[in-house]
């Protein structure tokens, strides 16, 4: 979790972000902070329109979101619940060569969670 003003990116590329200001001007801002994969939600229950940006900031399967009626209040309370109940995450990784048999393990149900190519 990371937490900082809108005009600098965070330490690391984040999973997700999530927007509570009404200023779409921050959309652009959260892609370029994600990373791929990661998602910008969209979190007011308005915002001004979005500007155009760059695909590349896009790219890589990042998404973009909105929420319907999340107040302030409703992200904190959000957010103290993640922390009460921590997310277990469950990875199988495998390495670039073993593609195939990733792709096979995933047909057979034989993990719980995701696999990851390592290179």
């Amino acid at each position: 979790m990371w937490a900082g003003p809108s005009d600098e990116l965070p330490p690391v590329p984040l999973d997700a972000a999530i927007i509570f200001a009404s200023d779409g001007s921050l959309v652009p801002q959260a892609l370029r902070a994600l990373a791929p994969g990661g998602t910008v939600v969209c979190a007011g229950i308005h915002m001004s329109d979005i500007p155009s940006f760059p695909y590349d900031i896009l790219w890589e399967e990042r998404t973009v979101r909105s929420v319907a009626n999340l107040t302030r209040d409703d992200g904190r309370a959000l957010l103290d619940e993640v922390a009460r109940s921590p997310v277990a995450s469950h990875v199988t990784t495998y390495p670039l060569d073993a593609a195939e048999q990733a792709l096979a393990d995933l047909r057979a149900g034989a993990f719980v969670g995701s696999a990851v190519l390592m290179l």
